[in-house]
């Protein structure tokens, strides 16, 4: 049976080309038709088609409301084909005070809240639009931008708003296209017109003028932006950067010289609800132990009240911590990718954004004023013909009356055109008097010089700019001032780097840290004593036992010649077995741990190596928050970090393997933050077996099995770094140790 083509044709086609022909399609339907705004009225499709529908339904803010429902079921039915929850979901986040600067919407009922409740059903809720909507409008009547057929042909929808209100800075943007998005955030209406009021007349002003009039991002929350002057105008000349904000708080003094700190103000788009939960969280985790607890006491205004755990601690302490930790302190992201006046992707600075809106209010103002034109001349030729025929109206009379075509011998009688003859032979017989033909005489004398007004408008562009300007402050006086119009968020310097200590994150407990020999280490709750009995794996014993708070930070010094830094609070617990060091720190198996404590910024250390050179290094230095440490001693093929010991004396005793002493002044060894170091000990075979510092007065000591020995005659063991010295004093231990 042969197959009927005429029912369809299939039609071979490359994979690779028929895919990205089409995604590429849908890319640009999301870019354009639904992601991004337009930098002219800052709206996205969804929302100019919400308050188009809303003025097509008179929802005016001096009528009253109609359910969401119907307003939704229009845009959907004749503008926006797409799903109804979606389209409620941009007619809500319009309403909400807490999302928009400037509502362009006023809900009734329940519209949610800043802790992330959702809005009531939409057969629920009512809506009109707001002031702020009708300036966007204004014009919208009068030929003032194009308009295009909807998506079934039935109707037709505006392209873009006329745009009277600054929207797309006032109110912000965010959305996410395919392979690009938008960021902007809200900003103080007042501020946006003054500075768009400087560029019109200072066209070559640069984005740091402008910055003196818009001062950066007002959020509808408030909040604080700590940003430097360097990294707002670098943001606003690029269109794109990363502002720091943080929640506004303030500290309340309690009875008893007990205080809490109170939260009246959250950054930009962090839902309540999940901020407490996360502080929560943090507390149950006992990584916020300057924090004892946290309160959510708002009602209409936010206040959230954060107990500390002692009036002792600091409140810039506490705050501080819960910056970094919480998301009372945020980043907004600045991408401001809005499409242009030709419907084309690309990230503006704030210079082209304002310019343009101002461009476009130009070219709303000539549309606008030619369509007024055109009104007056039409109005005009009737009321001419009025003035033409009133003077012999008993003529008109005779003619209408007894005429069977009346129009044509009007228009002969008294050289009318044809919509002067129709506009008489409807005029309404109450009209025939005198009183009408004062009154249409002072209507002819008013358009007329309205009419002149806008010719030389539409003639001089200096005069439309100033026009604009006027029409600019009619909207600044009215959006910059009042409840509404005030600035919210308050702009501050960068925020001076605090040094946030250990306690702002963890719980400050003793532990005793445990190292094997081996390499394993954990640490137990609580100091051990020093003979405390201890688990290790079968042929592993105890190497280093020390001492310490769970806030503190150790360093490891390791033969290689290393520095190593670790957390007492990272350390695993006491546990079983531990973990292996070489899972913390990157140290070779053919590299061992030397020693292992609590450096002393304040102190001084002398470090060695096995060959017998060493120097004296600040306690500060031993430290790396790198996983692979910090090379502090420089070895040779052969050598080895072998001591590190405080530097407290004046003088250092140094003891080789070949049982010589030898004593020398402090003075004698260079300070270095790293390096090889210099000859302590001079050695014809082995190497170092043991240094010590200590003050000669007080003499030189070492242990003797459980005894302790002094000696201070030490004459003949003093002489100068890098000597051979002496065998030591009768007595000297022959492991060749100080042992202590």
């Amino acid at each position: 049976m042969p197959i009927d083509m005429s029912t369809g044709h299939i039609e071979d086609a490359p994979l690779a080309s028929a895919l990205s022909e089409r995604y590429l399609a849908y890319a640009l339907s999301t870019i354009m038709s639904r992601s991004l705004p337009d930098a002219r009225d800052g709206l996205k499709p969804v929302h100019r088609r919400l308050i188009y529908a809303m003025h097509q339904l008179k929802l005016d803010p001096r009528s009253g409301f109609k359910k969401c429902a119907r307003v939704v079921g229009d845009v959907m039915g004749k503008f926006h084909p797409h799903g109804d929850s979606s389209i409620y979901e941009a007619l809500v986040r319009l309403a909400q005070e807490f999302s928009s600067r400037f509502p362009l919407i006023e809900g009734q009922g329940n519209f949610g809240n800043i802790d992330g409740d959702n809005a009531a059903a939409m057969r629920y809720t009512e809506s009109r639009l707001t002031e702020v909507a009708e300036f966007l409008l204004r014009g919208i009547d009068e030929n003032a931008v194009d308009f295009r057929a909807t998506y079934d042909g039935e109707e037709s929808e505006p392209v873009v708003l006329p745009g009277a209100f600054p929207n797309l800075l006032a109110n912000g943007a965010s959305g996410i296209a395919v392979g690009m998005a938008t960021s902007i955030p809200p900003h103080n209406a007042g501020e946006v017109c003054a500075a768009a009021i400087h560029l019109i007349q200072h066209p070559n002003a640069s984005t740091a003028d402008l910055l003196k009039h818009l001062r950066g991002p007002d959020f509808p929350t408030g909040g604080e932006l700590v940003e430097d002057e360097a990294t707002l105008l670098a943001a606003y000349e690029t269109g794109r950067g990363s502002l720091r904000t943080r929640a506004r708080w303030v500290r309340e003094e309690q009875k008893h010289g007990t205080w809490v700190i109170v939260v009246t103000e959250i950054p930009y788009q962090v839902q309540k609800s999940r901020l407490i939960e996360q502080v929560a969280v943090l507390l149950q985790e006992k990584k916020l132990p300057l924090l004892a607890d946290i309160r959510d006491e708002s009602d209409d205004k936010i206040r959230l009240v954060l107990e500390p755990r002692s009036r002792t601690v600091d409140p810039e302490m506490l705050m501080a911590s819960l910056f970094k930790s919480t998301a009372l302190e945020t980043r907004f992201s600045l991408n401001m990718n809005v499409l242009d006046a030709s419907r084309t992707p690309r990230v503006m600075g704030l210079k082209d954004l304002l310019k343009s809106w101002t461009d476009h209010r130009h070219e709303v103002l000539i549309r606008r004023s030619n369509h007024r034109l055109e009104a007056i001349a039409k109005r005009l030729e009737i009321l001419e013909g009025y003035l033409a025929v009133f003077l012999n109206l008993d003529e008109v009379i005779r003619i209408i009356r007894t005429e069977d075509e009346p129009k044509p011998k009007l228009i002969k009688a008294f050289k009318l055109t044809e919509v002067q003859a129709e506009a008489i032979l409807n005029m309404r017989l109450r009209s025939l008097r005198r009183l009408e033909e004062m009154e249409i005489r002072q209507e002819h004398k008013k358009l007329s010089t309205e009419q002149k007004g806008l010719q030389a408008l539409l003639k001089d562009e200096g005069k439309r700019w100033e026009k604009i300007v006027i029409e600019i402050g009619e909207v600044q006086t009215k959006f910059g001032s009042g409840p509404l119009g005030a600035r919210r968020t308050q702009i501050s310097a960068a925020a001076p780097v605090l040094e946030i200590v250990a306690e702002a994150f963890v719980e400050r407990e003793p532990l005793t840290v445990v190292l094997s020999q081996k390499g394993w280490i954990r640490a137990f709750k609580g100091h051990l004593a020093a003979d405390a009995e201890l688990k290790f794996k079968e042929g592993d014993k105890l190497h280093i036992l020390r001492r310490c708070e769970s806030t503190d930070r150790l360093a490891l010094l390791a033969t290689n010649g290393r520095v190593y830094t670790l957390k007492a609070s990272d350390l695993p617990r006491g546990r079983g077995d531990g973990q292996a060091i070489r899972l913390t720190i990157e140290l070779g198996n053919d590299d061992a741990v030397v020693d292992l404590f609590i450096p002393d910024p304040a102190q001084n250390y002398l470090i060695a190596a096995t060959a017998g050179r060493g120097f004296i290094i600040p306690g500060a230095e031993l430290n790396s928050e790198r996983k692979a440490g910090k090379q502090i001693l420089s070895l040779k093929a052969g050598e080895e970090l072998s001591h590190c010991v405080p530097a407290n004396g004046d003088h250092v005793a140094v003891i080789g393997e070949n049982r010589k002493l030898l004593v020398f002044p402090l003075s004698e060894l260079p300070e270095m933050t790293k390096g090889a170091g210099v000859a302590l000990q001079k050695y014809k075979d082995g190497g170092m077996a043991d240094v010590k510092v200590f003050t000669l007065a007080q003499g030189l000591t070492w242990k003797l099995g459980a005894n302790t020995r002094t000696e201070t005659k030490l004459t003949e063991w003093i002489g100068s770094r890098a000597q051979a010295g002496r065998l030591p004093p009768n007595g000297f231990p022959k492991s060749g140790k100080f042992g202590d």
